[in-house]
């Protein structure tokens, strides 16, 4: 947004066309994000805290997450209002790639207060993620639904890309549709599942998150695609800023994450950034790749 209000003074003002390069708008929407997660959080934690907000541990979990009972949850309404407000101020507001991004964000972690219901076996939340919200229904990564209309409108191939083989990119066109729903469930219940221990999800997804936005500059850039063999994708580069915020709005949640744990982030952290994660995957398709990358970040554990 800011870059939109600032271009009529470029020739005015020296030094504001910086504000036209990617990578300078993906630093400050990085450092806007951290900072605002570090200022808000300790208000956040006193909120949830008084409002009882605490960690529910499922019977059929190990003995030791019990004695993270009662530590305030729900806190991944401070990293998505970071996100959201750091991506909109530095994003260019005509992206579509950018409001995709953020409307799977919010549409994958709005839902409740981070625990399953209790009428609903626990087999069975991932089959229930592919339908709309019911009043007493679960989360689901909504905005999979968006990124599947975006890619199927548009004019991204159906190719997948396979790492390390950059001549091997199978058409997976009669696939698409079952293969972003893989994508877009295995990502936000993968991180949803590591959730619980002190750092390790935010960890691991400040890691990933740092990979995506190198891979979106990347393959948004014609040139450096090309050299790299990697599928560019027109306006992908974008998504550098929406992932740069994630990388500073899961630092400074990590500041009170870390051990010991003073907030844990809840579903509504970890559904909607595994549900972001995967939509940027999908549309730099780079899917393989997330695995990799969310593997060897949970490999350091």
């Amino acid at each position: 947004m800011l870059p939109w209000l600032l271009h009529p003074f470029r020739d005015s003002i020296p030094g504001i066309s910086v504000f036209r390069y990617v990578t300078f708008r993906a630093a400050l929407a990085a450092a806007t994000a951290m900072i605002l997660s570090i200022l808000l959080g300790p208000l956040v934690i006193r909120t949830l805290t008084r409002l009882k907000m605490g960690q529910h541990i499922r019977e059929e979990g190990p003995e030791t997450h019990q004695v993270k009972a009662g530590t305030p949850t729900m806190g991944g309404i401070l990293i998505v209002g970071a996100i959201l407000v750091s991506t909109i101020l530095w994003c260019d507001v005509k992206s579509g790639a950018i409001w995709v991004a953020l409307f799977s964000l919010w549409a994958s972690g709005g839902g409740g207060p981070g625990r399953w219901p209790q009428d609903v076996p626990q087999a069975e939340p991932g089959p229930l993620q592919l339908a709309e919200d019911g009043p007493a229904g679960h989360h689901q990564p909504g905005g999979g639904w968006l990124v599947l209309h975006f890619h199927l409108r548009g004019s991204e191939t159906s190719q997948l890309s396979v790492p390390f083989f950059k001549n091997f990119r199978p058409d997976i066109r009669l696939a698409l549709v079952p293969w972003i729903c893989l994508v877009m469930l295995g990502t936000s219940n993968a991180v949803n599942l590591t959730d619980g221990l002190d750092g390790l999800a935010i960890g691991g997804t400040l890691i990933v998150s740092v990979t995506f936005a190198v891979l979106a500059y990347v393959a948004g850039n014609a040139k450096i695609a090309g050299y790299l063999v990697v599928p560019y994708v027109s306006g992908g580069a974008e998504l550098a800023v929406f992932m740069g915020a994630m990388t500073g709005a899961s630092l400074g949640f990590l500041w009170f994450n870390a051990h010991p744990a003073e907030i844990f982030m809840g579903d509504t952290g970890s559904l909607a950034l595994g549900g972001a994660l995967g939509t940027v995957a999908i549309m730099v398709k780079q899917e393989l790749l997330l695995v990799i990358a969310g593997a060897s970040s949970s490999w350091r554990r």
